[in-house]
């Protein structure tokens, strides 16, 4: 077999795993909520979760442009570049999923991607305008999903929930949250699935030594099925770090923070910008707690959350930066 098809075949392989990886690290974005206010018992959170995070993979490829065309421009694609920022991405997933830290699988891929180029060919291939859009992405998505569900708490609590006894708003709510957690399942795999489909249409870039700018379809499906059985197994510790040990949540909670979420994570897929869901709905769990008084946030932990969200940049331009060495010196 010709050893560029295999290595081909070896890079699809990581990116696949690196879905996977994905999708049982950022269970917790779609289903933490929704079992730490026991609206859904966690085989049936996670059930919901993977059906929904394979259909909304399949909803578009505005993101994976991104990543296949907009960060490193593809005439310097090559096979261990592509391998040295999946490398890099997944040993930062383990390492934090291992540590219970809601880091971003998302901006682990992108900027380990961007360590791996300029390994590859210094600074000057790195495309400052897919950066930016990332980066963009990477400080507005939090800030809003710290401050959407503030505005929308207190709309709620103005126009409907004086007005109801505390059973009633348990109980609507309660059904509500459903809906709100198929919604956030729907948008994590509408924006994170893409990220493996537009790191493999980098890689096919390089095996055919060509630009590729459609996702093909083969990877669209294996993109999809990837994420869906990741999110299956369920990342258990990170739904117990971000149901349970950052504020203590009411249904009405769980549904204004996975709907304002979702919202925001769905605005930016559709706009191409690979944002952080993990980030998202961390922000906007505490946005939620706010409203009940700044000390019902356990802001110790929330503090771990954000140390994960600002090392991943600098560590994961690093490891890409030492794969793609380790991958040249090994051949």
């Amino acid at each position: 077999m010709d050893p560029l098809l295999i290595g081909f075949l070896l890079i699809i392989f990581l990116a696949l795993a690196f879905d996977f990886i994905n999708g049982f690290h950022d269970t917790a974005n779609a289903i933490a909520t929704s079992v730490a206010t026991k609206v859904l018992t966690p085989a049936q959170a996670i059930t919901m979760a993977a059906v929904l995070n394979v259909v909304g993979a399949l909803a578009g490829t505005a993101v994976a442009k991104t990543i296949a065309t907009s960060i490193v421009p593809q005439e310097y694609a090559t096979l261990q570049l592509t391998g040295a920022a999946l490398l890099s991405a997944i040993f930062w997933n383990l390492f934090t999923w291992w540590k219970g830290l809601p880091s971003s699988s998302s901006h682990a891929l992108i900027f380990s991607l961007v360590g791996a180029g300029v390994a590859a060919g210094g600074w000057g291939i790195i495309i400052p305008k897919g950066v930016q859009k990332t980066v963009t992405g990477l400080f507005t998505s939090p800030l809003l999903g710290f401050i959407v569900p503030i505005l929308l708490m207190t709309l709620l609590s103005w126009l409907v929930l004086r007005h109801m006894r505390p059973r009633t708003v348990t109980g609507t709510f309660r059904w509500l949250q459903i809906g709100s957690a198929a919604f956030m399942a729907f948008s994590h795999g509408g924006n994170d699935a893409q990220k493996a489909m537009g790191i493999m249409t980098f890689a096919l870039s390089a095996y055919l030594g060509t630009q590729v700018e459609q996702v093909p379809l083969w990877i669209i499906l294996s993109a999809a099925t990837a994420m869906g059985l990741g999110t299956s197994i369920g990342g258990w510790r990170i739904i117990k770090t971000m149901g349970f040990k950052v504020v203590d949540l009411k249904p009405v909670d769980g549904f204004v923070a996975e709907a304002s979420a979702a919202a925001i994570i769905s605005g930016a897929t559709a706009l191409g910008i690979p944002v952080s869901t993990t980030h998202t709905i961390s922000t906007s769990i505490m946005g939620v707690g706010t409203t009940k008084g700044f000390r019902k946030v356990k802001w110790q932990v929330a503090g771990r959350i954000m140390q994960a969200w600002v090392f991943t940049i600098p560590v994961c331009i690093a490891l890409g930066w030492l794969f793609h060495k380790a991958l040249l010196l090994l051949g």
